[in-house]
């Protein structure tokens, strides 16, 4: 392998702009779906409940909790089950815990969302059974659901639930990242690929759709419920106000 086509980060800058400009471009009317979503459930007094395994549980903190970011928000994590319910922290143990469906429902249970609330789900592959059961359950109780995921990496992955079907399958609204398959960018000698682009593009996503929902309801004369940095003065104080609009559910946990 040459030099100019050796693993660079000039050569990472390139790749991964060409699959943000792609995806702005593409993703802008999921992005304006997603935004109606989410504000109407805002506006009916939802929280919106983002959840993500593995590096997807980055996508789940872009959405919830975060400075510049909506305060109706609550972030959905494996380790619930340990840290909010009662199962023993051996369970964080298992490599595969994210495969396992019958996790799902104990997460929701913990997470006791309203029928107004509207779910975020992250996952790059869409395939894993704790996901996908998720999905399924989150649809069947009756709320909306966004997805970000790849839909070139999922078209191409076996489904790990029983059912066969994937995350896409349930989602009102799917947000592609634009990941390839596998999700690095960068091929190397030894045929392998290295430095994902999930987490940016999801990222760009996600804050795309908190500023059209920022912009539907300032257009309508409300005031957006979002977070100001707790490092700036003032910040605390004014956090405190809002969240507690939603006090018992929404969760700041480490």
């Amino acid at each position: 392998m040459s030099d100019q086509h050796r693993p660079s980060a000039a050569a990472y800058l390139v790749a991964a702009r060409t699959i943000l400009e792609q995806v702005v471009s593409e993703q802008a009317p999921a992005v304006q779906a997603a935004a109606d979503l989410i504000t109407k459930s805002i506006r009916a007094g939802g929280v919106v409940q983002a959840f993500g395994t593995g590096h997807s549980e980055g996508l789940a903190m872009e959405i919830a909790g975060r400075a510049g970011g909506l305060v109706p928000t609550n972030k959905i994590a494996l380790r619930d089950v340990v840290t909010l319910g009662d199962s023993p922290r051996e369970v964080l143990f298992d490599p595969f815990l994210e495969r396992d469906p019958a996790i799902a429902y104990q997460l929701y249970e913990l997470a006791a969302p309203r029928p107004e609330d509207a779910f975020v789900i992250a996952s790059n592959s869409g395939v894993n059974g704790c996901v996908v059961e998720m999905a399924q359950l989150v649809k069947r109780r009756g709320h909306a659901l966004i997805a970000f995921t790849s839909t070139r990496h999922t078209a191409q992955a076996t489904s790990r639930h029983p059912s066969q079907l994937r995350l896409i399958d349930f989602a009102d609204v799917v947000l592609d990242n634009g990941a390839p398959h596998g999700d690095a960018l960068l091929p190397m000698a030894s045929g392998a690929k290295v430095c994902g682009i999930s987490s940016i593009s999801a990222g760009l996503l996600a804050q795309m759709v908190v500023a059209e929902v920022v912009r539907r309801l300032d257009e309508a004369g409300e005031q957006a419920p979002v977070y100001l940095s707790a490092n700036i003065t003032g910040g605390d104080d004014h956090n405190r106000i809002l969240e507690e609009r939603y006090a018992g559910r929404i969760r700041r946990l480490l």
